[in-house]
Order: C-alpha cells, then sequence, then structure tokens
C-alpha cells in the first residue's frame, strides 16, 4: 500500500497526461500561455498504462483520474483508458475537462471503458466565459456536458470556482441549472496555483459565502461526515434530496487528514501533494530500466514523506513552483 507516517493510505491515483490547454483561464495561466514541456519528457502511453498498473496491481490503488492540463489534448486517450480499463482489478476511471471536445469523444470513451466525468464550468454566461477563459467556446462546454450525459459518464460532475467581482453573483444560477440538467456540481475554492502567483487569500470567495449565498434561495442539509468519507467535497442535499451540492473548500477547512490521494505529473513526478514542493523522479527509474517493484519501492519511498497537511494555513506558505496546469487536478 501507498501509506504514509500519518497512517493515510492513498487508494486514489490522479494522472496528468499533458500539461498543455486549450483555454487561458485567469486565474491558471496567463493570456500568452506557458512553455509547454518538451514532448521527450513526458511519458509516452506505454509508460502511463505502465505506472497505472504498477499502481493498481503492486500498490491498492482502486480509482483513477485522468487529468492535465486538458486531458482531450493527448491523442492517445481512448487507447490508454482502454487498456487500464483491462487491468486486473478494475480501477474506477474517471477524467476531469473542460470539456471542449467531449462531444465528438464522450461515446468513444464510455466504450474504452471511462466511468465518469468532472467537466470545468465557472458561469453560464458566454461573455463571461470568455472573459475568464480568454476564449469563445462556451458553447463547446455546453455541448460536451450534453454529451457525457447522453453517453452514460454519470453522474456528471461539473466543477466551478468563484471569482470575487466576475461570476460570483452566479452561485444560485449555476446551482438551479445543474439541477435542471441532472449535473452534480461542486464549488471550489480558488487555489494558490496560478502560474502567475497572484492569487490573494482575501479576494477569494469562500465556502462559508458560498453556502450563504446557495442558502438564500435552497434548503441545504449538511450530509453527514461518515458518508463524506475521503471526498474533498463537504455535500448538501438540495431541498430534502436526492440531488446535492458540493463544496471544496481546500484554503479555509482543509481536509489533509482523510487525504487520500497520489499524483503523476505528465513527466512522471509523484507528488504526495496537490500543495507540494517536492517531488520523485520515477520516470528516471522507470526508464532506467528497473523492475515494476522497484519502482513501487520508489513510490511508496515517496509517499512516506508526504507531510500532515497542505500548510497553507501557515503564515509562512508558498506556492509550488509548478502550477495547476502542470501538476493535475
Amino acid at each position: 500500500m501507498l501509506i504514509d507516517t500519518y497512517g493515510r493510505i492513498a487508494t486514489d491515483l490522479r494522472v496528468s497526461l499533458t500539461d498543455r490547454c486549450n483555454l487561458r483561464c485567469t486565474y491558471c495561466m496567463p493570456e500568452e500561455g506557458l512553455q509547454w514541456l518538451p514532448k521527450p519528457e513526458l511519458l509516452t502511453d506505454d509508460e502511463i498504462v505502465r505506472m497505472v498498473s504498477i499502481a493498481v496491481t503492486e500498490l491498492g490503488v482502486t480509482e483513477v483520474r485522468f487529468t492535465g492540463g486538458e486531458p482531450l489534448l493527448r491523442p492517445g486517450l481512448v487507447g490508454i483508458v482502454e487498456r487500464c480499463a483491462a487491468l486486473e482489478p478494475r480501477p474506477r476511471l474517471s477524467l476531469t475537462t473542460n470539456g471542449i471536445g467531449l462531444a465528438r469523444t464522450a461515446e468513444a470513451l464510455r466504450a474504452a471503458g471511462l466511468d465518469r466525468v468532472n467537466v470545468s464550468l465557472d458561469t453560464l454566461n458566454p461573455e463571461v466565459f470568455r472573459t475568464l477563459t480568454r476564449r469563445d467556446r462556451h458553447h463547446d462546454v455546453i455541448a460536451g456536458l450534453t454529451a457525457a450525459h447522453d453517453a452514460g459518464l454519470t453522474p456528471v460532475k461539473v466543477n466551478t470556482v468563484l471569482l470575487r467581482g466576475v461570476n460570483d453573483g452566479e452561485a444560485a444560477d449555476l446551482l438551479d441549472w445543474a439541477l435542471r440538467h441532472a449535473y452534480e456540481l461542486r464549488f471550489i475554492e480558488q487555489m494558490p496555483l496560478d502560474a502567475q502567483h497572484g492569487w490573494q487569500r482575501e479576494n477569494m470567495v469562500t465556502a462559508a459565502e458560498i453556502i450563504e449565498r446557495l442558502a438564500a434561495r435552497f434548503a441545504l442539509t449538511p450530509e453527514p461526515s461518515a458518508v463524506r468519507g475521503s471526498a474533498p467535497a463537504e455535500r448538501w442535499l438540495v431541498d430534502g434530496g436526492p440531488a446535492r451540492v458540493g463544496v471544496i473548500a481546500s484554503v479555509t477547512r482543509p481536509f489533509c487528514r482523510a487525504c487520500d490521494r497520489t499524483r503523476l505529473t505528465a513527466d512522471g513526478q509523484v507528488r504526495d501533494c496537490l500543495f507540494a514542493r517536492e517531488e520523485t523522479d520515477l520516470r528516471a527509474v522507470l526508464r532506467s530500466g528497473a523492475p515494476d517493484r522497484e519502482i513501487a519501492d520508489c513510490w511508496r519511498t515517496a509517499m512516506r514523506g508526504k507531510k500532515p497537511g497542505s500548510g497553507l494555513d501557515d503564515p509562512s506558505f508558498l506556492q509550488p513552483q509548478r502550477p495547476m496546469s502542470a501538476i493535475g487536478g
């Protein structure tokens, strides 16, 4: 197992397939984009499948989430999903995407073995979307959500980041829209993972504010903590249920004690925390010709160094050098 010195066991693997993205969200990267990782540094399709296989068969991982950048930009995505779905024991497979391109790939991904998707959408207003992402692709995201639902990639979860003075007035409208389309909405506090390092705590829309705005229109009943388990989202039943809404309060109410995640970047670095400033190079071990057991041992060693928390509540906190697009969600 991947167990740290605080007794937490990592059973959820986040695999970044690329650091590239076709949006330029203001809270993530500058308008001109970033310097992408050179192709030779990226794990190949075979290497990704091998790493996932080691995690599943040697280390007890039961859930695999493919992320980016934007994972739909990875040419071999469908094949990677299909090969990972054939592993024994079979992990649960999901994908976090901005939804652009999902309309044309949802059916193929479902047929390959993908179980569900998380789609990022911060606004119902195409003009606000253009301001936030610097791209005119709102209609593509909506089409992607519809295609995912129709393909059976359910529950379709929608991830939303609220920015003060930009889209924070849409919270209740977004929830009403999600309920009508049978999507599960999850608000995420803006995190200090932008490439520009421009995040400021006082500008962040907090979980408490989000709940207050939702409660002005909907009756919210907290889901018991026992039901939440290691899930990052605190969830509420909406108007008595069964529909739910979640809030991921990574900054104001960290969930580090129950963290069950390990992360693999597109260039083969293991990260034991989203906010870690250290990484372990498994790509070098893999490409040296090491057997699976040796790679698994290196992964175990990396996870034993995991800290008790993210450090976000420490005045001395420093952002990771990598932005979110290069880490994977």
